[in-house]
């Protein structure tokens, strides 16, 4: 079947939107009409070659859409069905058989390279395969070649193309909080980082009932919708110390954190601003090879107890979490869509780039 998809040929060049061939799907693949598809910083990671996937490829892991065909061995979901896409595992190692499939053995090759498990590619042109499976998925397309446990059903009633981000960007910001940490009522917490990972947290905190919501961030646009989503008090990084401004709100200190900015400099402010038993969490991926390695202020942290935790998707069961946010969102509790902004999908580099100088939280394309 012919479709229309936003290939990648060439690193840090734009994308081109070209006619593919994808095959039928598999035993244990399902064939999805994309709808909507989030753009997602990793995809552009990828573009660039930052992750190694091997071009020509299809990106995209934040898709939504609805079931068209199944293979012989799915039972889970039917043609019909509204889905949203997230990441894939192996389920046979021990992670997955212990339900720590954001952690899963083969998450690397079987997510970031392009290809089935098997080495096949279930895309093609003119010339030859072209790479698939990115996340399981490859959702930069008018349809997408999925695994039966990567696609998760939704109610019908939610607005379908929107929801895509929920597959990986705002699962991972608000899973921190509602998942990973499981933010007590009444705690401090503060993120640093005002994308859609980081304000998607301040979700997951209001919904845990967090008193003290904190948002680090340089950007004025990006401050005021912190507030609009919950929390408390925003920060401008460059207008002073940052551990002082923590302080000065909370003398005690954070007992929850979350860096998605991958700065040494950040994380350190951050150390010193939590309270005795505190926990940081660490999703935001270094852009210099000097950030690549953390610096710990390892007596402050043993003296106070500071737990640093690496986080994966929110630790997050996105067969769980994601229809938990669904309903979060019908019942105006979750309001991500105030991060987002519809490109048509045509206009899929602008969307990039206007994500990029952050004119945008989250651009989703509309198919």
């Amino acid at each position: 079947m012919q479709i229309t998809a936003a290939v990648s040929r060439a690193a840090g060049a734009d994308f081109s939107i070209e006619n593919l061939e994808i095959e039928d799907p598999r035993a244990d693949e399902v064939l999805v009409r994309i709808l909507g598809v989030g753009v997602c910083h990793t995809d552009i990671a990828a573009r660039d070659q930052a992750i190694p996937a091997e071009m020509p490829i299809v990106l995209g892991h934040e898709g939504a859409g609805i079931v068209e065909k199944v293979g012989s061995g799915v039972t889970s979901v039917k043609p019909g069905d509204h889905v949203v896409l997230s990441y894939t595992f192996c389920e046979k190692c021990a992670p997955c058989d212990h339900d720590h499939h954001n952690y899963c053995q083969q998450f690397a090759p079987l997510n970031f390279v392009g290809i089935r498990a098997d080495g096949s590619k279930a895309l093609s042109d003119s010339s030859g395969p072209v790479s698939s499976h990115f996340f399981g998925q490859s959702s930069f397309g008018s349809y997408a070649l999925c695994y039966e446990n990567n696609v998760i059903k939704v109610r019908d009633d939610a607005p379908l193309e929107l929801l895509g981000p929920l597959g990986c960007g705002i699962q991972t910001g608000a899973g921190t909080f509602m998942r990973s940490m499981a933010c007590e009522a009444g705690s401090a917490v503060a993120v640093t980082g005002g994308g859609a990972v980081g304000l998607a947290a301040v979700l997951g905190a209001v919904v845990q009932g967090c008193s003290t919501i904190i948002v680090v961030e340089p950007h004025e646009n990006r401050r005021k919708l912190a507030l609009e989503l919950g929390a408390t008090h925003v920060i401008d990084p460059m207008a002073g110390n940052m551990t002082e401004a923590i302080r000065a709100i909370v003398p005690n200190g954070l007992n929850y954190a979350l860096d998605t900015t991958g700065k040494n400099v950040v994380f350190g402010g951050l150390v010193a601003a939590m309270a005795a038993a505190g926990t940081i969490g660490v999703v935001g991926v270094p852009s210099t090879e000097e950030d690549a390695t953390l610096k710990l202020d390892v007596l402050n942290i043993l003296l106070c107890g500071i737990k640093v935790k690496g986080i994966c998707e929110g630790d997050a069961d996105p067969a769980e979490f994601v229809p938990v946010m669904v309903d979060l969102y019908m019942e105006g509790k979750f309001p991500f869509d105030k991060l987002c902004d519809f490109y048509a999908f045509n206009d899929i580099n602008q969307a990039v780039a206007d994500q990029h100088s952050g004119k945008c939280v989250k651009a989703i394309l509309k198919l």
